[in-house]
């Protein structure tokens, strides 16, 4: 089973491409991740009670949990929903994140130690090349500059969190790890709404359905999964997987959206999917 849990991160990680527009359509962007964070924290809250592990923590331990959960769910997420609301490229964002494992490897050999090898690096920039060509070069020449600004902090944001998560991996467990990390995200959103955005979520059919699979399927499924990864593997392995999300957000977007899907993209997704393999492989 654990063997293919990249597999099921990968699919549930990825689909969250493919919701994230209606929930932009249907309210300001740190409202609805307030509301998300909310309830994935209510959630991960009872599932540790029920668990039966204590919830209270060191006053250290508290404080690594909530700023990891500011990183990824506050400047990352908070980063992507805000530049796509604003007229960022979809495909643009999308790349521009893909560079993390890149950006991992430079950073986890001065901050964990790891060893990066040649064999590592060249998985890599495949797997670079192979998204970009999933993404395509034709992204659009309006770029709005808060956007582009808003994706490289997402960019840096999941970065750090991520080298930052493999050096606590084995402070926490899992569900209470989580739990604070939501509650940091959430404090973070509330705090952007009262300070800077003007909030209003419009709770339609669509927008339930959207905030429930992002909830449920990529909050409590692909996050948690993620987590586990990070805990056992070395950061950059567990990164290059991500390598693998465009383009498998492009082949749902084609089969759920019926947007096209050219030669070039499955050329880009077999590129991709053989320089994962060289990456992670021991």
């Amino acid at each position: 089973m654990v063997k293919i849990f990249p597999f099921i991160f990968v699919i549930l990680w990825s689909s969250a491409f493919i919701t994230t527009k209606p929930l932009i359509d249907n309210s300001d962007p740190f409202a609805a991740l307030a509301f998300r964070f909310f309830i994935v924290s209510l959630g991960f809250y009872l599932f540790s009670v029920y668990s039966k592990y204590s919830i209270i923590i060191p006053k250290k331990k508290f404080i690594e949990s909530v700023l990891t959960g500011v990183l990824f769910h506050g400047l990352y997420l908070g980063g992507v929903f805000y530049s796509i609301s604003i007229g960022m490229p979809t495909g643009l964002a999308a790349l521009i994140v893909t560079l993390q494992p890149i950006l991992t490897n430079i950073l986890s050999v001065p901050m964990l130690n790891e060893k990066i090898n040649k064999k590592q690096w060249i998985g890599a920039l495949l797997g670079f090349i192979g998204a970009t060509l999933v993404l395509g070069l034709d992204v659009g020449s309006d770029i709005p500059l808060l956007g582009l600004v808003a994706t490289i902090i997402a960019l840096v944001a999941i970065t750090v969190s991520t080298i930052w998560q493999k050096k606590l991996s084995n402070n926490l467990p899992l569900p209470v790890n989580n739990f604070y990390q939501a509650v940091g995200g959430c404090f973070f959103h509330i705090l952007i709404i009262i300070f800077i955005a003007k909030p209003y979520i419009n709770f339609s059919q669509t927008f339930i359905i959207a905030m429930g699979h992002q909830i449920f399927l990529v909050s409590f499924g692909a996050f948690t999964i993620l987590m586990y990864l990070i805990k056992k593997n070395s950061a950059n392995k567990t990164v290059s997987i991500f390598f693998l999300i465009p383009a498998t957000s492009a082949f749902m977007a084609w089969f759920f959206l019926d947007e096209n899907l050219t030669n070039l993209d499955l050329i880009g997704f077999l590129i991709t999917s053989i320089g994962v393999y060289i990456a992670t492989r021991d």
